[in-house]
């Protein structure tokens, strides 16, 4: 049998193998997807990482939405951010230090954790090699495998105690931006035939400006393109225990695995494209839009083609609005409004503002167009964060190469922490779910007899 018709019979097989119908799972009182009828999350697991709140319940056990809220060890994100730009200073590195400890850090925790980042931040000579030689068009993966491959640097790599725990955490936060600049830089002379920049980060700026300075260059960004990738990587910091990528970290802990393995599994589950890869998504189909709509102020012509997304008949046909949606936040995405308002200001630097005026009326009318489409059947739901994020890389000349891996540059504080809190329990367990086995039994045939 040829290789290509043994993969056809194998593909078809998969047909009638592979198909639960979905009545069968209601019947048997399985939770698909960890949901719950009503498309909460089913609890898995208890936190004093973060939270996410975008509902109530209401005495008779039904879901009542509520302005949405993100909690980073019990400070509302929103105040975070607010005491942060108060102060006209950055705050991922605050972030990071909170998220991991537990508390927010003093000036002088604050300095030396940051000095402590910056001066981890260079790879070693070995590892930028390895970069340099990785064939690849997708980022997430050459990421993937550097940290796997960090994993051979490490002195003591299979070590779970606390203190080890976070040197290795420190590591991969400030590991990072570096493998990601890299990576790009090379994916850029590969794929493009550009000059391969390798410029080393400089132990005297923040993460945000060095990641802006190994991807463009010195003066090649301004204090806003800072301030803003700051805000997002604050923003995408941590988003609770129940999110795809963070739940595949915990789920690799609990088996006590080695970090950078683990790690490497949440890698893999955010460049999913209904994960982290949604604001590629997102940023395809703003373009999309611009290209395809004539008058950008026409309301009528907005409403009509984004009717004509959702009926797949256009984009790329999926019935997708992306940015729209999320599995908790029904009434508000709490990050939306604060990327949003610098987002305008970003957008009134770069002469944007025409562009950021039609994406205000994409967010406007693609709820209400939404809620046409659907009828009886629509559910609440709001405008999420990736609808403004692939606007605001590509404002600050970022491309969409990395766009998800700024989302992993952000999330591997979240990631590091909880998978210090899934390895201290004090009763701690390996994560195993049952799954319920529907298959008919058979018996087995001769190989002369089939």
């Amino acid at each position: 049998m040829e290789t290509k018709e043994l993969i056809l019979r194998l593909s078809e097989s998969i047909k009638t193998t592979s198909n639960i119908p979905k009545d069968l799972f209601k019947e048997m009182g399985v939770k698909r997807g960890l949901r719950n009828d009503d498309h909460s999350g089913v609890l898995a697991g208890l936190t004093r990482v973060g939270d996410v709140v975008g509902y109530e319940r209401n005495e008779d056990g039904t879901l009542k939405p509520v302005p949405g809220r993100l909690y980073y060890r019990g400070i509302n994100v929103e105040n975070l951010v607010r005491g942060v730009q108060e102060d006209d200073r950055l705050g991922f590195e605050e972030t990071a230090f909170l998220l991991l400890s537990g508390s927010l850090p003093s000036k002088d925790e604050l300095e030396s954790f940051r000095k402590f980042i910056m001066q981890t931040m260079p790879l070693k000579h070995e590892a930028t090699m390895n970069i340099l030689s990785l064939q690849g068009k997708n980022i997430m993966n050459i990421l993937a495998r550097s940290v796997l491959e960090l994993y051979i640097y490490d002195e003591d790599p299979d070590n779970v105690s606390k203190d080890n725990l976070i040197r290795q955490s420190i590591n991969l936060i400030a590991k990072f931006p570096t493998i990601i600049a890299y990576a790009y830089n090379v994916l850029r002379h590969n794929q493009q035939g550009r000059s391969l920049h390798v410029r080393h980060p400089d132990e005297n700026l923040s993460v945000a400006e060095n990641f802006l300075l190994m991807m463009k260059g010195h003066g090649n960004y301004t204090e806003l393109d800072i301030k803003i990738l700051d805000l997002a990587l604050i923003l995408h910091a941590d988003h609770g225990g129940g999110n795809n990528s963070t739940f595949s970290v915990r789920v690799t802990s609990s088996t006590e695995t080695d970090t950078y393995s683990s790690i490497a599994a949440g890698i893999g589950s955010l460049k999913g494209p209904l994960h982290g890869g949604a604001n590629v998504k997102v940023s395809a189909m703003l373009e999309n839009i611009m290209t395809n709509v004539s008058n950008w102020e026409d309301v009528e012509e907005v409403d009509s083609y984004l009717m004509k997304i959702l009926n797949k008949e256009a984009f790329d046909k999926s019935g997708l609005i992306y940015g729209i949606g999320h599995a908790v936040y029904r009434m508000s995405d709490p990050r939306t409004g604060l990327l949003k308002d610098m987002a305008q200001d970003l957008a009134k630097e770069k002469g944007l503002d025409k562009e950021f005026a039609l994406l205000e009326l994409i967010e406007e009318r693609a709820l209400e167009v939404f809620y046409k489409f659907k009828g009886a059947d629509a559910a609440q739901t709001c405008i999420n964060v990736d609808f403004y994020s692939g606007f605001v890389y590509k404002a600050i000349g970022l491309p969409v190469e990395v766009f998800s891996p700024l989302f992993a540059m952000a999330r591997i504080v979240g990631w590091t922490a909880h998978r210090i809190e899934e390895l201290n329990f004090s009763s701690k367990r390996i994560i195993r779910p049952a799954y319920k086995n529907v298959r008919e039994l058979q018996d087995f045939v001769p190989m002369n007899k089939r």
